[in-house]
């Protein structure tokens, strides 16, 4: 009895074994990835190969920023791949009347923001589905993008817009990894130190008792969605530079990786639990796992095994925790 008890509250640098798996397991695993990498592949540990996987990361990065916050608010959406490829016509579009940047980016902002507040209005107004809503508004954004384009792809002109996604700071730190990180640090100070990231949590967590302590759900939920959609065509606009085209057929998939790098991360999926440092750590995890299975020359259809396996894996220890919490 006395053996048991000692075990149950074993403590590692003044926390109990189960506080301190859920607050740095994720990073272990991290590190441990980063150190068998380094031994099985030296091409792994070089700066530019460093380079290239947080400039690989910065597109699903970008989104899983996004859909931490619809997830932690009891939410989910995947209609993002598909705001990928509206942002890409449109920049396309706009380009044709003007070689603005900034025009470009904000009428893309503007009108994913627009389908995320559509989404959000659908889910928090009529209490739908949000797996039903944005899989309905997926097929809706992507022939939206479709009617824009003709469904042609259109080779883009403007070579200062192409740095965006290739270019780089003093020739050495990517731009995209640069935003990516920008990104990162607005999505932290929204979730984690203002009132619109403790509703978020509250909404999450129990919306009933949140609706009771005067939280307005309605706007809360509404506004996270319109995050996700803001965040989306930041990605797209990274993502249209990389590949210099405006598509109409581009970012299927996208959303797997982006819920992935949440969950990996230690969001639940039953609300009202994230982080954004976890989610940094989980889409970093993807990302080194992707570089990783290439440089050892694994199939790319093992590296798609893989990532569901691990989603799958996180999801029962998020289970397994919060029925330990119970």
């Amino acid at each position: 009895m006395t053996e048991t008890k000692t075990k149950k509250n074993r403590k590692i640098f003044g926390m109990s074994q189960d506080v301190f798996m859920k607050k740095y397991g994720i990073a272990i695993i991290l590190l441990a990835m980063i150190v068998f990498m380094c031994i099985a592949s030296p091409t792994f540990r070089t700066s530019g190969n460093v380079i290239s996987i947080l400039q690989q990361i910065s597109v699903n990065g970008v989104l899983a920023l996004g859909m931490v916050f619809v997830i932690t608010a009891g939410g989910i959406d995947l209609s993002i791949g598909s705001m990928l490829a509206l942002t890409s016509v449109v920049i396309g579009v706009v380009f044709e009347y003007t070689s603005s940047i900034f025009v470009a980016a904000a009428v893309s902002v503007l009108m994913c923001g627009l389908f995320g507040l559509l989404n959000g209005v659908l889910i928090a107004k009529f209490n739908m589905f949000p797996f039903v809503v944005t899989l309905a508004t997926q097929l809706v954004i992507r022939g939206t993008g479709y009617i824009i384009s003709d469904g042609a792809t259109k080779t883009l002109t403007n070579k200062n817009f192409r740095q965006i996604g290739l270019g780089k700071l003093f020739g050495v730190v990517p731009y995209s990894i640069l935003i990516f990180l920008v990104m990162a640090v607005i999505a932290f100070v929204l979730l984690h130190m203002t009132k619109f990231g403790r509703h978020i949590y509250a909404v999450g967590g129990n919306i009933n008792a949140a609706r009771a302590s005067g939280v307005k759900v309605f706007r809360t939920r509404v506004l996270s969605f319109v995050w996700m959609g803001v965040c989306a065509a930041v990605a797209g606009v990274i993502l249209t530079s990389r590949i210099n085209a405006a598509q109409p057929n581009i970012g299927e998939g996208y959303e797997t990786d982006a819920i992935a790098a949440c969950v990996i991360g230690g969001t639940s999926f039953a609300g009202g639990v994230s982080t954004i440092p976890g989610t940094m750590i989980g889409i970093v995890i993807i990302g080194v796992i992707y570089n990783g299975m290439n440089l050892l020359r694994v199939s790319s259809y093992w590296q798609t095994i893989t990532k569901g396996v691990l989603i799958i894996g996180a999801v029962m220890l998020d289970m397994f925790l919060n029925k330990k919490k119970n």
